[in-house]
């Protein structure tokens, strides 16, 4: 009977990732329901212009992740991405608004939004893992006024620290 245990333990260990990434989900096959009911309730939604919806799943503060996971018009699962990684960073430019960043990086942490009045600036901060396995942030500067980017920069939490934090790859 000790096989049991290890059994249901394995099970659960399975459920959670597929909670946390979708992982086991296959596109094409999932609907949206399933999606959801492995994920829960997105943080934030979006309808596509071509029918169906992204859906954004933020997993921080802790971790390094958020995924994005479009469902097409048929409410077909289309493909779930980590957006947190430097190619959708890449993407983010000068003069976007605070609308497009929410729908190509998802909500960043509440608690790492700050306002500089001197500079009439909104930083918003995301956490993520970098190429090189380390715990790093991605920052992006809003006018305070328009709500456009003025820019973007990166660092990693070592840079602060003074402690080399890895991401647990």
């Amino acid at each position: 009977m000790p096989f049991r245990p290890l059994v249901l333990a394995c099970s659960l260990l399975l459920a959670a990732c597929a909670s946390y990434s979708g992982y086991g989900l296959r596109p094409g096959v999932a609907t949206e329901a399933e999606v959801r009911a492995a994920m829960g309730a997105p943080a934030m939604q979006w309808e596509l212009p071509a029918g169906g919806r992204q859906l954004a799943y933020p997993r921080g503060p802790a971790a390094f992740h958020t995924f994005m996971v479009f469902i097409d018009a048929g409410g077909r699962l289309q493909q779930t991405v980590n957006v947190l990684d430097e190619a959708s960073f890449a993407r983010v430019r000068p003069g976007m608004t605070q609308a497009e960043v929410l729908q190509l990086l998802g909500p960043p942490q509440p608690e790492w939004t700050a306002y500089f009045a001197a500079r009439d600036e909104l930083v918003w901060e995301w956490r993520y893992c970098d190429a090189w396995g380390e715990a790093a942030r991605f920052d992006v500067l809003f006018d305070g006024t328009t709500k456009t980017v003025r820019s973007a920069q990166s660092w990693t939490e070592s840079q602060k620290s003074h402690y080399r934090i890895g991401c647990g790859r």
